[in-house]
């Protein structure tokens, strides 16, 4: 089976997780956890970087960081896997789903005129808030997730957000790799523009740690407040004392050895998925209906995933019969996510002109993007695909 993505174990891997057998570190504690998070500040050139148990976690606490709590509301877009919108589930607060642009990230045009024209901001304590017109609740945070590695374009809702004091967090964890390279923040990586950033090391990520997160921040009192809330909020080590409610989301020494060792050979992981995009650009643009997603022209993507953009919106019964058809043949493809907004328990959330998001749903394809893909493998992906389109 030609897998959508697996990991590619190529360096300091079995190295690294030996030293922790060896020296007995096994769990959170452990040089790797701090090695990880600082040579992760150097790649990505965040001031500061808290390791924890997932991407999900990391998301988690972000939110409860900047403040969002019950009954609060956070700006989300609908076309996303469903972790960010669980996310302000977990501290009580309610999504306001927003469209994707083309590009799979936030419709920053709608997220603009939304705040614009739905919602006011007043002085509360002479702090600056915003309140949804419709619900009359605070709107804290608004989450932008960099889809399939290509980054949002943030110039002009950083700031209408400051003014706001909405807190901008980034969901990174599909484009670790990824920095912009025009606008006003050329040469910044994804997650280091907005207040909080989020990355993921999950299995099926560009690099993994067999799971794991990471939280970027510049401020050092959230990084600090950050690692207190993940090492389950201890005051006094020693006497067990506990001053606020904290998690225990802190990640192992034993991850973080993985994820070093995949982290050191990032740069060799994005160069091979550049020319497994360009091959799959090459084949698939031939084929009559199909078209390869672009990369956004003001960012360096990491190319995580190929997705194929079908000319026409297929029934679901089609269109999984089409995926049935790959899969007989060997090869792991599969749609988008299930768009939140039509999740049972997202349902009744409030949504904003979400028309491009009912668009692509049912006429996108994802494809094995993984960076041992080889181009025989591309050829025979090509092939199949050629058949059923």
């Amino acid at each position: 089976m030609i897998k959508l993505h697996e990991p590619f174990i190529s360096g300091n891997e079995w190295k690294y997780i030996k030293n922790c057998l060896d020296e007995g570190w096994v769990s959170s504690a452990g040089k790797y956890v701090d090695l990880f998070e600082k040579k992760i500040t150097k790649y990505t050139g965040a001031k500061h970087a808290v390791a924890c148990i997932n991407g999900t976690s990391a998301l988690q606490i972000s939110l409860r960081l900047v403040g969002v709590g019950t009954n609060d509301e956070v700006i989300v877009p609908s076309m996303t896997f469903i972790s960010p919108v669980n996310a302000i589930n977990y501290n009580n607060a309610k999504p306001i789903f927003m469209d994707n642009d083309d590009y799979y990230t936030i419709d920053v045009n709608k997220t603009i005129e939304f705040l614009n024209k739905k919602t006011r901001t007043i002085l509360r304590k002479k702090i600056p808030i915003t309140i949804n017109k419709k619900t009359g609740n605070h709107i804290v945070a608004l989450i932008v997730v960099h889809l399939f590695g290509n980054a949002t374009k943030l110039d002009k809702l950083i700031d209408l957000c400051r003014t706001k004091n909405i807190s901008i967090i980034e969901d990174a964890a599909e484009s670790i790799g990824t920095f912009y390279k025009s606008g006003r923040f050329r040469n910044k990586h994804t997650g280091t523009v907005g207040k909080i950033g989020c990355l993921s090391f999950n299995g099926n990520k560009i690099i993994t740690a067999g799971g794991g997160g990471m939280i970027l921040t510049n401020n050092l009192k959230i990084a600090k407040k950050a690692k207190y809330l993940t090492t389950q909020a201890k005051d006094d080590p020693i006497s067990y004392v506990h001053n606020d409610i904290g998690y225990n989301f802190r990640l192992s020494n034993i991850q973080a050895a993985l994820g070093l060792a995949q982290l050191e050979s990032l740069p060799e992981y994005i160069r091979k998925k550049k020319i497994i995009h360009e091959i799959y650009r090459n084949k698939i643009d031939k084929i009559k209906g199909l078209r390869i997603s672009r990369t956004s022209h003001f960012s360096k993507c990491n190319y995580w995933l190929n997705i194929i953009e079908i000319d026409k919106k297929l029934s679901k019964k089609d269109f999984l019969k089409k995926i049935q058809y790959l899969y007989n043949n060997g090869i792991e493809a599969r749609p988008l996510w299930y768009p939140n907004h039509l999740q049972k328990k997202y349902k009744k959330c409030q949504t904003y002109k979400l028309h491009n998001v009912k668009k692509i749903y049912q006429s996108r394809l994802c494809l094995p993007s993984s960076s041992q893909l080889t181009p025989k493998q591309q050829d025979f992906i090509c092939q199949k695909l050629n058949n059923i389109f």
